[in-house]
């Protein structure tokens, strides 16, 4: 312990409370309890993540609401809640739809101005002008993506992580905020059309996912003014369905895929699944895609209703030329290949995420503590460099390839939109009839050059898609991180395709094989995706709604399948370890078979900071400025039980094993309350660190305690005012007292009562304290007062708060003897906040939380077991 902490907690009784519990505990207990981690894993300060409130809380004021709900009402909000699944979907097309314009705006206006400098530099020798015409446009806009999340940091990325974290239960800060869309939308257009290796797919999903949350709202915490008096589904529970309903939207709506969509909400995101929320789902997601084919395929062909534009990214039709029936897609013979193309994509994959987990550990510990504006240095700087190496490359190590090929059927792809193609070729240096491979790739969009190398009647030669692939891997990986909104599927789906391109190439020239090359561009793209994101469920049915092919599925699903197995071997999914690198407590989907020599009595919190059914204001505000827990027990101590509670009842006797190691953490909370009352503005307060309260004697045995609780109606329960700490004086009964649970009750709900003073004064019946209704209760949702913002001047320290009321009577509770497996899917299926445990006669001994079952904590506790054992 540091000098310092010596001297705050050496001076005097009232300074000790200052001092936190977790300061005095062994390195190996703060390890154990996952407060410290080894200086290689420690990357971002552990923050206090809040779950979400997904488990109803089944109290009076919602009892009510159920009792004047009827069949009629019922309905009339499921077809509310069908309207805003409609416009969540339809919003998030039109949203895709703006993206893609500018974009295509963007991107066409400075690949003309540049195209045409080259075409005319070339003759007149002043390529060093074109290369600052594209290094303007491209590092314009990027400075203004950055600028934009300097805004908001939160729109950094492709937001995958965030929404998925989200979705796993866990309430990410801004996440979902209006600010944070309007930064993201903005800020990927632009970062896009800058020419960094991203795509505009991944926000896509996030934005998705915003629109899902604010819209049913129809409140804004940026702008003020936009507030409605529509007090619906401001909860979390029904805020969490409609961010399911909106990221599965941008997922269709930016691959055109809307069962796809629906899958990914499933598999990547939501830890616990209302099956009544899928048909919605599919039909947000439906929404979406049809709405943007609608306005793409009218903006584009002046045909309205002819949906030829499902998504952002299309792949085109795959099919072989007309009359050759030796052509086939593929066949038992490609299979093989195949898997070798995926075991290599899994080991690519693994390598991509390697190298980019150890670019952002550096940028966290270099870059993000230093002035904001050096990461606007940093987004310019990679930049610069990928403008650079785009240029050189297509000037200097391109090839000239022939633009029509000899018509043979294992080396031509007919396609329906070959003006698109041939619309897309770079002839930059090359005589008439050829193109420059590596300035087509280069110098185009990215889902122009994904088409090329699935479509491309010419060849692409095997130096310059090997070039391309290296190139492409370094910048994309070094890319992917920097502070500018940012997707990683296109770039991962182009460097694979080139990939794939390289061993068709090969075949066919080397091997002399028989293949369509346009098939292994497209594996070589999912084996690629697939060891980056280690997706399969979702992406192989993205991937077939993309070709429009279900003769694809089955060697997408073994690519992928196999990508993932070898990946999976080294390292985890890009997202995966980007929220490991946050700190947030993801929870799998299950937990390993040797977890289960470990019970929930193993992985509990025995600490507990709890409070009383009738509770003093002074006491409530002394718990709530003191921790920074978000739920806290309502028990009694039950002292009609405490001379039971010594004679050798294994049964009951077992709470001191549970309580021994919460004596000292009972005193400090008591130390902690006591020291908080300095500052409490009444006189009665400011000298409690030197009296000492009255202390209620224990009930006679005998004596009933509901005439007790008659006669002394001010204090109902025993113990009513916590202010003493124990003492080496106590006896054992005085120190383990059983805890009877009655209930849960959350801070955001205390500090709602005690703002709108809801409490009774100690001469009075409880009867006599205010009653809130539901909506009273949800009004200041999702964003409810903070307890240091509470002006106690306004509060009567001495007035009782009947929390009753407003607690959850019936959460879920376990008993201390449940193994973790069934702790976990309990609590994973449920889409739990806090699990209360009880032991065999009904006592709270502890309680559950997300980081209890975080897999970090619990391998850390199986560790602790086996040293015991």
């Amino acid at each position: 312990m540091t000098t310092t902490k010596m001297a705050c907690c050496g001076n005097s009784y009232c300074c000790q409370c200052c001092c936190r519990e977790g300061e005095t505990r062994t390195p190996e207990e703060l390890a154990i309890l996952g407060e410290i981690r080894d200086e290689e894993d420690e990357i971002l300060p552990r923050k206090d993540y809040e779950s979400l409130d997904y488990d109803r809380c089944i109290n009076e004021p919602y009892v009510e609401v159920l009792e004047g709900m009827d069949n009629k009402k019922a309905k009339k909000y499921e077809a509310v809640r069908w309207i805003l699944v409609f416009t969540i979907g339809v919003t998030v097309g039109l949203v895709g739809m703006f993206v893609d314009f500018f974009v295509r705006l963007f991107s066409h206006l400075k690949f003309t101005l540049v195209g045409n400098s080259v075409e005319e530099c070339s003759e007149k020798g002043c390529l060093a002008l074109s290369l600052l015409e594209l290094l303007a446009f491209n590092m314009s806009f990027v400075f203004i993506a950055s600028v934009l999340v300097l805004i908001e940091p939160v729109a950094a990325g492709s937001g995958i992580p965030e929404i998925k974290s989200y979705l796993n239960g866990v309430k990410i800060p801004g996440i979902v905020r209006l600010r944070t869309f309007i930064c993201k939308i903005v800020g990927v257009l632009f970062t896009v059309s800058g020419g960094l290796f991203v795509g505009k797919e991944g926000p896509m999903i996030h934005s998705g996912a915003i629109v899902g949350a604010g819209l049913p709202q129809f409140q804004s915490i940026t702008f003020k003014k936009i507030r409605f008096d529509f007090p619906y589904f401001r909860s979390d529970r029904d805020k969490r369905d409609f961010v399911s309903a909106g990221a599965a939207a941008g997922v269709a709506a930016a691959f055109g895929a809307p069962i796809g969509g629906t899958l990914f909400s499933l598999e990547e995101g939501s830890s616990f699944w209302n099956q009544a929320l899928t048909w919605k789902v599919l039909f947000c997601s439906m929404s979406a895609t049809f709405t943007l084919n609608f306005f793409r395929s009218g903006i584009h062909f002046n045909k309205w209703g002819i949906f030829q534009l499902p998504g952002l990214l299309n792949f085109g039709e795959f099919k072989c030329p007309e009359g050759d029936k030796n052509c086939h897609l593929w066949t038992i013979v490609d299979l093989a290949f195949f898997v070798l193309m995926g075991v290599v994509g899994g080991l690519l994959g693994a390598l991509f995420n390697f190298v980019n987990k150890s670019l952002a550990k550096y940028r966290i510990r270099h870059i993000h503590p230093k002035a904001k504006f050096i990461r606007v240095l940093e987004s310019l700087l990679v930049t610069m460099v990928t403008t650079v190496v785009i240029f050189v490359a297509s000037m200097t190590l391109g090839e000239c390839r022939d633009l029509v090929s000899p018509t043979t059927h294992n080396t031509t792809v007919t396609v329906a939109n070959k003006d698109d193609i041939h619309s897309t070729i770079r002839q930059f240096f090359c005589p008439n009839k050829t193109y420059n491979d590596m300035a087509t790739l280069f110098f185009n969009p990215q889902e122009a050059a994904i088409y090329q190398l699935f479509h491309q009647n010419g060849t692409f030669s095997p130096v310059t898609l090997s070039v391309f692939f290296v190139l492409y891997f370094l910048l994309a990986c070094w890319t992917y991180g920097v502070s500018v909104p940012s997707g990683l599927f296109v770039p991962a789906l182009l460097g694979g395709a080139a990939f794939g391109r390289l061993v068709a190439n090969l075949l066919n020239i080397n091997l002399g094989m028989d293949i369509y090359s346009g098939t292994y561009a497209l594996i070589g793209a999912a084996s690629f995706l697939g060891g980056v994101v280690r997706m399969t469920i979702s992406l192989t049915v993205i991937l077939i709604e993309s070709t429009n092919e279900i003769s694809y599925g089955l060697p997408i699903m073994i690519t992928l399948m196999v990508a993932k197995w070898t990946g999976d071997f080294f390292n985890k999914g890009i997202y995966d370890i980007h929220i490991d690198l946050k700190g947030v407590p993801l929870l799998e989907w299950e937990t390993e078979v040797e977890m289960d020599k470990l019970t929930a009595s193993d992985i509990m919190e025995p600490n507990l900071t709890y409070v009383y059914p009738h509770t003093r204001v002074q006491s409530l505000v002394s718990i709530l400025r003191t921790t920074v827990y978000h739920a806290f027990p309502v028990v009694t101590e039950n002292r009609q039980n405490e001379r039971d509670f010594m004679k050798g009842n294994i049964l009951v006797s077992n709470n001191i094993r549970f309580k021994k190691s919460s004596v000292v953490s009972r005193a400090s909370e008591q130390r902690r309350r006591s020291q908080s009352m300095k500052s409490y503005p009444s006189s009665e307060l400011r000298n409690v660190c030197d009296d000492q309260a009255v202390v209620v004697e224990p009930a006679e045995e005998g004596e009933d305690m509901l005439q007790q609780m008659l006669e002394r109606r001010y204090a109902p329960y025993p113990n009513l005012y916590p202010d003493q700490s124990p003492s080496e004086e106590w006896t054992m009964e005085e120190r383990f007292r059983p805890l009877t649970f009655h209930g849960l009750i959350l801070r955001s709900q205390l500090v709602n009562l005690l703002i709108r003073g809801v409490c009774y004064a100690e001469n009075q019946s409880s009867a006599t304290q205010p009653r809130l209704s539901y909506a009273e209760m949800t009004e200041d949702y999702p964003r409810y007062p903070d307890i240091h913002d509470l002006d106690l001047a306004l509060l009567n320290p001495r007035m009782i708060v009947d929390v009753t009321p407003y607690m959850n009577p019936c959460p879920y509770t376990v008993s201390s003897n449940t193994h973790i497996s069934q702790v976990f899917n309990l609590f994973r299926t449920m889409g739990l906040r806090h699990l209360p445990v009880v032991n065999a006669v009904g006592e709270i001994v502890g309680i559950i939380t997300r980081h209890n079952l975080t897999h970090e904590f619990l391998l850390a506790k199986l560790r602790q077991h086996y040293i015991t054992v």
